[in-house]
């Protein structure tokens, strides 16, 4: 299954086929007002949905049309964010491979869509983009083997990050250099783990124009979802709606010579495999009057 937020309102994606465009159903409509029309909703009776979104027909689907896509999930109750869960870009950062997962957290007030504009609050903003977990069933001291079963599905997220903010010392301040607003674009779709032939393995990608950023595989990484599931599990309860992010690859600009941060006029486009793209215009910050 695929879930779109168009207008603030949950829908079912048709995928395009045999030459016609993409297609939705209005959630709240095609249920007659048995679901919720607002997409946070829906996490907290995920299975009971799910059941019935296989029940409708496709044929029911109208054209996408232009409008506005959202997130996916707008305002969850918590959003953990991992650190140097691959091998090369804890390399790239200088730092070992971590023995346990690197956790922080973003705010809520950081998310938008997969086509908002982000404004940059320096020349220093950049790139990360992760495979993004959306949680299904809570989650309390859960085994690793029943990891995947508590997650609703998965989608494409960027950790922008501020990075003068961010190693600012005499500590780190990853979760105030992560949280700007629009710095947690998410997107454009939900997909259910049963429509991937392996969810723990997914190209993963991010570009400006022609210059690719990143590109590697979600099977890389140090710690799978499963297991950050798990482990996340064993600290606190993981509630219907709550994201991961779940680490970028090698390739972040701050670790270049010379470092290379995102520009006012260009546009981000992150992409993983069976997902979707986010196309994120980056403007810059206004005087202040």
């Amino acid at each position: 299954m695929r879930m779109i937020t168009l207008d603030g309102r949950a829908s079912l994606l048709v995928p395009a086929h045999e030459g016609a465009g993409d297609a939705t159903i209005d959630v709240h409509t095609a249920s007659a007002g048995r679901f919720p029309a607002e997409p946070d909703s829906l996490f907290e009776q995920w299975d009971t949905f799910r059941a019935w979104a296989d029940t409708v027909d496709p044929a029911s689907a109208v054209p996408l049309g232009d409008r506005r896509v959202g997130p996916p999930v707008a305002r969850p109750r918590q959003v953990f964010a991992i650190g140097a869960n691959y091998h090369e870009h804890a390399d790239e950062a200088g730092i070992e491979a971590p023995a346990d997962p690197l956790v922080f957290g973003k705010f809520v007030g950081c998310l938008t869509g997969p086509h908002d504009p982000v404004t940059l609050p320096s020349e220093a903003v950049d790139w990360e983009v992760e495979l993004v977990v959306v949680i299904g069933r809570r989650a309390d001291h859960v085994a690793v083997a029943d990891g995947w079963a508590h997650v609703a599905g998965l989608t494409v997220g960027q950790d922008l990050s501020e990075r003068a903010v961010q190693f600012s010392l005499p500590v780190l301040q990853l979760a105030l250099a992560k949280s700007y607003p629009g710095f947690g674009p998410i997107g454009p779709v939900l997909v259910t783990p049963d429509e991937f032939d392996d969810p723990d393995d997914l190209g993963i990608a991010c570009s400006i124009g022609d210059e690719v950023l990143q590109a590697d595989r979600t099977a890389r990484m140090i710690f799978p979802v499963a297991e950050l599931v798990s482990r996340l599990s064993m600290f606190c309860p993981l509630l219907p709606g709550d994201l991961i992010f779940t680490g970028t690859p090698a390739g972040v600009g701050a670790a270049r010579t010379p470092p290379r941060f995102l520009r006012p006029g260009e546009t981000l486009v992150s992409r993983i495999e069976g997902i979707g793209e986010l196309r994120n215009p980056l403007i810059a910050r206004q005087p202040a009057r």
